[in-house]
């Protein structure tokens, strides 16, 4: 039996919480092995604690995304140092993006770089967001210390030609269902650039959606007409990435278990 490994979602947020129940029961169900759940700025930081006391297959993941920023406090970076000297952790989601405005390219980068710091001081692993700021991204990369067990660049949307400079530096790529849409055919064609050992596959759950033929576990759209992934869609996302590297799923699924062990302990 596969143990499937979520390399990154957002189990804390508030999409999923009326449904949490059910989630939790449909996990344990199909076998999940282990999820890193992400943080994205203080409010949530505790109940990221809370599911992972809960759940021993839960890898708390704690960082400051940059879509809220301006929701941090003056004391939150002695707060990211609380919540990783707890116990086992990660950093995450932090990053860069210029898609989301307004946006202060400046403050992002001083933000991602000292978190970026603080996971290669301790060698915890960090996952990376970035949209429309490759340039920026790789610049700082490139020439500042990395986590030495390396990073990962979750649903990596970057250009084939930069995937040598990352794998370089000791990036991981994890491949979210989202991109089993047919429409995004040229993000699949750069994941199947990507050295085997340095994939990952993640949900991204409640965001990322599948396409509607693949989701094997539907959830109903927010009130605003969101659409909701379940994280336990991870399944198909197994299924959607074998089927797109030409192997069988559990031959992929032993590939994934080596890779995670790598980078997440």
């Amino acid at each position: 039996m596969i143990a499937y490994l979520d390399a990154h979602n957002h189990l804390q947020d508030e999409w999923l919480t009326p449904y949490r129940r059910e989630i939790f029961e449909a996990l344990e169900k199909i076998g999940i092995g282990a999820a890193v759940v992400n943080g994205t700025n203080e409010a949530d930081w505790p109940e990221v604690t809370a599911l992972a006391q809960k759940h021993s297959w839960i890898l708390p993941s704690y960082g400051m995304h940059p879509w809220y920023l301006s929701s941090r406090s003056p004391d939150w970076r002695e707060r990211l140092l609380e919540q990783v000297s707890k116990g086992k952790c990660a950093i995450g989601e932090i990053g860069l993006d210029r898609w989301k405005e307004p946006y202060d390219l400046a403050e992002q980068i001083d933000i991602f770089q000292w978190q970026l710091d603080l996971a290669a001081e301790r060698n915890l692993p960090v996952t990376i967001h970035c949209l429309k700021a490759w340039g920026a991204l790789w610049d700082i990369i490139r020439r500042r210390p990395v986590p030495e067990r390396g990073f990962l660049l979750h649903s990596y949307g970057g250009p084939a030609e930069m995937l040598g400079g990352f794998i370089d530096r000791g990036a991981y790529f994890s491949f979210p269902g989202y991109f089993l849409d047919p429409r995004k055919e040229a993000k699949r064609a750069v994941f199947k650039q990507i050295p085997q050992d340095r994939l990952l596959a993640e949900t991204d759950a409640p965001a990322m959606p599948l396409p509607p033929a693949q989701i094997r576990y539907p959830l109903p759209d927010t009130a605003a007409g969101e659409p909701v992934n379940h994280p336990a869609n991870i399944m198909a996302v197994y299924d959607g990435l074998a089927e797109l590297l030409g192997l069988n799923t559990d031959d992929l699924a032993k590939i994934l278990a080596q890779n995670f062990r790598r980078l997440f302990g």
